[in-house]
């Protein structure tokens, strides 16, 4: 029998996080006079009297230890729970979708995938624009907070890098998981709005800046446009995204150690050094092709293929280009890039590099026993 109350009391706490977050897009409406802000204030209260009473009805409980069981009954239930909070202001806003295409879009926001129903962007609400944006912000940083905390209980995937065992060592990063989850979201908030800022300073206004900063550092791809980065036709500011989403998709624990002068972590990973030889040998097979095909010339070639390439493989999902119009072969490829993704500890989605090199060297093992000459030595395990 599963005890579900410490389940149960984290779910209530996420539930009355997003309830605070959702005062910031009623605060947008309520500047702008769009009544929608009276839908998130509603959505808030709901939501924050949902999530209070589950985390004092099972208070009791809060401290006790996840087992495998209650953590793999939370990563489901939260992302579950979440989205349907999330999705109660697409639901009663001005909008008139149905709640199932709400939930869409809330899951598809949390989850960062940025895959959309909305149309009409260009004119929707500021307070849902906001609130999508937020939606893949918060799951950004909450899909490596929860891969450090939940995945090593979980004992699956490349996250096992991250058991935060790991670090109670004399080299330790920060001396508890606590203090590393606080340290990633500090980074996270410090790269988001550096980025807005270097957005706004192209000619972006504040709230597209702030907006599109988010969902870049989340590797989530929503926009506050219809034509998504084409629309604004701004090429320091594609730039300036595509170094944001590279940012975004490389391991945030090591940022930590790059603070404290330890460069090391991401120069000597051989993940690292993969995801850039991945992104480098795309975009020169992909401008070849696009250069030889099309009109651009070699600037607008080489920026137009290495946004859509960076944004394809970190999953993403901006666009500057309708690059099915480049041809079979970019399309083919741009196709199968999108499963690949960023490094492991990343909010990018994906397969992942690491697990490209697990795979290698699994593949490798039985291999080299036969191939290698009589000389080589193979210890015994």
């Amino acid at each position: 029998m599963i005890t579900v109350g410490p389940v149960l009391f984290i779910i209530g706490l996420l539930m009355s996080l997003l309830a605070v977050a959702m005062g910031l897009p009623a605060i947008a409406d309520l500047a702008t006079g769009n009544p929608d802000w009276q839908v998130f204030a509603g959505s808030a209260a709901v939501s924050l009297f949902v999530g209070v009473s589950l985390m004092l009805t099972t208070r009791s409980t809060s401290m006790t230890n996840l087992n495998l069981r209650q953590a793999f009954l939370l990563t489901t239930m939260s992302w579950v729970a979440v989205a349907a909070v999330g999705a109660l202001p697409f639901a009663f806003s001005e909008l008139e979708i149905s709640v199932a295409d709400a939930f869409f879009e809330s899951m598809s926001g949390i989850t960062t995938t940025g895959s959309t129903i909305i149309v009409g962007l260009d004119n929707a609400p500021p307070g849902i624009l906001l609130w999508r944006a937020l939606l893949q912000w918060l799951g950004g940083v909450g899909i490596i907070v929860m891969a450090m905390a939940m995945l090593p209980i979980l004992s699956v995937g490349g996250m096992q890098l991250f058991r935060t065992e790991a670090f109670d060592t004399p080299d330790k990063v920060l001396p508890r998981a606590a203090q590393i989850a606080g340290g990633i979201f500090a980074i996270y908030l410090f790269m988001t709005g550096l980025c807005a800022l270097a957005l706004w300073t192209t000619g972006f206004s504040g709230f597209d800046a702030i907006a599109h900063a988010m969902t870049t550092i989340a590797t989530g791809g929503y926009s506050t446009k219809d034509g998504s980065i084409g629309y604004f036709d701004n090429p320091i500011a594609e730039w300036i995204i595509i170094c944001g989403m590279i940012i975004g998709s490389l391991p945030f624990l090591y940022y930590l150690r790059v603070l404290r002068g330890n460069l090391s972590p991401i120069v000597r990973d051989s993940q690292v050094r993969w995801f850039f030889i991945v992104i480098i040998a795309s975009v020169f097979l992909v401008t070849c092709w696009v250069w030889n095909n099309s009109n651009f010339g070699p600037d607008d070639t080489i920026r137009h293929v290495a946004f859509n390439v960076i944004s394809i493989l970190t999953g993403t999902g901006y666009v500057t280009q309708d690059f099915g119009l480049w041809g079979g072969f970019p399309t083919v490829f741009l196709l199968c890039l999108m499963f690949v993704g960023g490094c492991a500890g990343s909010t990018t989605c994906g397969i992942k590099i690491f697990r490209f090199q697990v795979l290698a060297a699994s593949a490798r093992a039985p291999i080299e026993p036969i191939t290698c000459s009589a000389r080589c030595f193979h210890p015994v395990l």
